[in-house]
This record gives C-alpha cells, structure tokens and sequence, in this order.
C-alpha cells in the first residue's frame, strides 16, 4: 500500500474536517480549537448551517462533502449514523485522505469495504480504540493476549422508553445512544469490531456477560477458556449483584507471559498467573480521539479497523413482534430491535443492526427472531452494497 500520510506544509496546523454535530463532534471540537498543531477546517452536518449556532464552531458547518475534501487534511468521522457516514468516507478516502472514525457500527457494518482502498482506523477513546492501544502496550512489554475484554456495569435488553428518556435528558446524549448502550447493542457492536479488529473470536453469539465479583477472577475464567480453545477471545464481563463491589470502568486484557517473568510479574502485583489481568480504568471517547489524530498524521498508521474479511457481525434481534408494513427509521437505539454479536458463518443472510435504517417490515417477525436481510425492504444505499461485497470477498 502507498504512503498514506498526509505530507503538510512546515509549521502549518493539520486541517482536522468533522463529520456530525452531535455529542462527540461538539466536544472534539472544542477539544481541537485549543490545539497548537490542529485546527477544526470544516464540519459536515445534514442540518442547516442556521440551525448549528450552538455548534462550538459555526461558521465552520455546512453541507458540502467536496468542501470538507478540500479543506481538510484529515477527517474524522463521527455522526453515528452507518448510512451516511458509509456515503461521506467511500467520498473522502477516494479523495486520498485518511479517515479516523469514531463509530465502531459503522466499522463493523461496512468498514471492511474500504480497508484495501485507504486509511481508515477506528480512534482510541472508545472501548475497542482503548483495547487496540491497550494491546499494542502488552505486546511491547512481552505479553501474549487472550482475553479482549468490556466491563459492563448495568444491561437491560428492554428499557421502557420513559426510563431512557429520563437518563437521556440527565445526560445529555441521544435517545438513541442511551437506550443502545443500556440494551447491550453498543457493547456488542464493540467486541465484534475488536474481535475483527484483533484477531480473536467472539466468546458467543451474544456474549457471555460474565458475572464477577472482581476482575481478576473474571480474566482468569475466560483466559482459561480461550486457552482451551486455542484463540483470543472477545467479551463482556458484568459486576456481580450487590453487595459485591462494583467492577471498575474501563476496559482490560488478560494475557500470559514467559514463566521466567513470573516473579517479576508477581513484584509488580499481577499474581502468581499463568494468567496477568491488565486493566485500563478509564476511556474517555472525544478527548482521546486527537491522540489517533496525531498518530495517522505522524505516520503511525492504523490502530484498529474491521479486517479485510471479518468474521464477526451484528445481528437484528428483535425485541417485540415487528408486524408486516411496519416501519423502523433506525435499529440501533430503538425500542423494536436490538443488536447481537455473531459469526457470519454461523447465520448466512443475517441482517446487521447497522442496515437496520429507513427499513420495511416484510413479515411478521416473533420477539427473539433474529431477522434476515429478506425480512425487510431497505433502502438501495452504498451500504447495503459495501456489505453484500464484504461477502462476497469473504466466500
């Protein structure tokens, strides 16, 4: 593959373009607007440059995908949204620019499709850009990591919208993004995307959600088990119910190590092993993204995308009887559908929850049917596309 890198003029600042106006943009942006070596050129929105005035920086919104190209030396991709954002990147990297995304739905619904064409990485901050840097730690330091793991405080599949109004408002995030990251979608589109992204399998179809009272009990359990099946695993542990102390945010690795390091490992507070827990206690999405930032533009490449032939996916779960003619404007986020994580082998014609947009219900689907690309009438987007060619590349 060419050189990647964006080649800028000496002392000028990198010209960082922005997809979205929503939660991560707005705070990237006012992130960058404090940077000595980046400035924020252009911001795409789908909505009128009138109606961004809360936007950190308006004059730079508009509409124009050919003036994000042009003013920009490196976009970030952040709208949430697999539909357009697929549209806006096939755009950009054909452009020759480097992308860095901060929507792992979208790398693991059509990421794959533009993995041989440019550079397209995931950015730390997220939980699957924190494991990517996290396991690039452990390598550098001698570990051989077995165990990709999520930690999840709270799951219910099937919130009641008033609920999830009520923490969205609280929070100041979407309806859409507080009901996916309750329901469990937001996790299972992240472990799919590390496992890709890694070179580890998922544990289950839908997780495992292992319970534990403390993170070392829980990397040992799944060290074990990825051992005895002979590869890397990606997975979700839960806290435990009270009054078992909560497990600390964050994401981890477990991983062995050379025997001869064994009481070294057990000095530095790692225990007795085979199998070492390493815990990275925070992510902290938009304020890490500059990091990624720096490295593509400082040649560092990628830190993590999907694979040229991913074997992991999201399916469409449903959470109610979906009824003939019945219209979903979105899956991830909504109070119909939700995602889980599956290997593509395992359930030919599966319909990603990242496609689940501006959908049709064809036939009556049961509650816990996981739905098929015929169950539905989509509309004719790159997508949808990019997706059947990820197939077709993988047979």
């Amino acid at each position: 593959m060419p050189d990647l890198t964006p080649h800028l003029p000496a002392g000028r600042k990198a010209r960082i373009g922005i997809v979205g106006t929503g939660f991560i943009a707005t705070g990237l942006t006012r992130l960058l607007l404090r940077q000595p070596d980046l400035t924020v050129s252009y911001v795409l929105s789908r909505r009128p440059a009138a109606d961004c005035h809360h936007f950190p920086a308006p004059g730079q919104v508009g509409n124009d995908i050919q003036a994000l190209i042009d003013h920009s030396d490196l976009v970030v991709e952040c709208s949430g949204d697999v539909l357009h954002g697929t549209m806006v990147i096939d755009r950009v990297i054909a452009a020759g620019l480097p992308v860095v995304t901060m929507e792992a739905e979208l790398q693991v619904t059509t990421g794959s499709y533009f993995v041989d064409r440019g550079l397209l990485t995931e950015a730390e901050g997220d939980q699957p850009g924190c494991l990517a840097a996290l396991h690039e730690d452990a390598v550098a330091m001698g570990f051989s990591p077995l165990v990709y793991g999520n930690i999840k405080g709270f799951l219910n599949n099937d919130p009641a919208p008033d609920e999830m109004r009520y923490w969205a408002e609280k929070q100041g995030i979407s309806l859409t993004q507080v009901t996916g990251a309750t329901d469990g979608t937001k996790v299972q589109v992240e472990q799919a995307l590390v496992a890709n992204g890694l070179g580890a399998r998922i544990t289950q179809t839908g997780l495992s959600y292992l319970e534990a009272a403390d993170l070392h009990s829980a990397g040992n359990t799944l060290g074990q088990l990825a051992s005895a099946r002979g590869h890397a695993l990606s997975d979700c542990v839960m806290s435990a119910p009270a009054p078992a102390p909560k497990l600390p945010a964050g994401v981890f690795i477990t991983a062995t190590h050379d025997p001869e390091q064994q009481s070294a490992l057990n000095y530095y507070k790692l225990g007795d092993g085979p199998y070492y827990t390493l815990l990275r206690p925070f992510y902290l999405p938009h304020l890490e993204i500059p990091k990624t930032i720096r490295r593509v533009l400082g040649g560092g490449g990628v830190l993590l995308n999907n694979g040229l032939r991913p074997r992991a996916s999201v399916g469409t779960l449903a959470k109610r009887p979906l009824l003939p003619g019945e219209y979903i404007a979105q899956g991830s986020g909504s109070f119909a559908v939700r995602g889980t994580a599956l290997e593509i082998d395992d359930h030919p014609g599966h319909l990603p929850i990242g496609l689940m947009q501006q959908a049709h219900i064809k036939r009556r689907i049961e509650a816990g049917d996981l739905l098929t690309m015929d169950d539905v009438d989509l509309p004719d987007t790159l997508a949808v596309r990019a997706w059947q060619a990820i197939l077709d590349r993988r047979r």
